[in-house]
């Protein structure tokens, strides 16, 4: 996470540095980005990228972190115009980031990330569910959430709810990267896996 000095820049200067890192990773992925064309790109002198983040990791998980929070307030944002259906919810939401990826800045930022997807960025773009993460993190998700539109008994099944949907989700985006799929067709086979998950699997 950034320090202290970062914090306390100017929104501009801030915004500027963001942008140059935005920019370099989308050219390639984290493990080729290269702190230099960073700092040359913000125009700032390379000892002060580490006044502001350890390293480019330190960085790049920083805008993930970010892009998560957004997604976040969105997502809620969501579930409140659906009356709690949480379902509705996961469409609407995958909808907006399908939408969001149309600029070639965003989309080959995470068509970088998906496609060398490990298990801490994955984390950070949207945190493990468990019962900790439904009474702190998820508390206003939860409280938002129709149980009455799922068929699920306590908590515990809620918590699995949210991973299957996340692991849906996740695997969706990455066939957008893998196989450069329109928003059409990636929204069509969405929804063909949420409207299956509703509908159950077994007669």
């Amino acid at each position: 996470m950034p320090k202290q000095t970062f914090i306390k820049l100017p929104i501009d200067k801030k915004e500027t540095l963001i942008h140059a890192a935005k920019k370099e990773f989308s050219r390639v992925p984290l493990f080729e980005a290269s702190i230099a064309n960073i700092v040359k790109e913000a125009g700032i002198p390379r000892g002060s990228f580490y006044q502001y983040f350890e390293d480019k990791e330190d960085l790049y998980y920083f805008l993930l972190d970010e892009y998560s929070q957004r997604l976040r307030r969105r997502f809620i944002s969501i579930l409140k115009k659906q009356n709690g259906d949480i379902m509705e919810t996961f469409i609407e939401s995958y909808e907006m980031m399908l939408i969001n990826l149309q600029s070639i800045e965003s989309r080959q930022f995470f068509r970088n990330a998906f496609l060398n997807m490990n298990y801490k960025s994955e984390n950070t773009l949207t945190p493990e569910v468990n019962q900790e993460q439904l009474k702190t993190r998820l508390a206003e998700v939860v409280a938002l959430v129709d149980h009455d539109k799922l068929n699920i008994t306590d908590e515990m099944e809620l918590i699995h709810v949210f991973k299957i949907m996340k692991a849906v989700t996740f695997q969706n985006l990455i066939q957008v990267f893998a196989k450069d799929l329109s928003i059409d067709d990636s929204l069509r086979n969405y929804k063909l896996e949420v409207n299956l998950l509703k509908k159950g699997l077994s007669k």
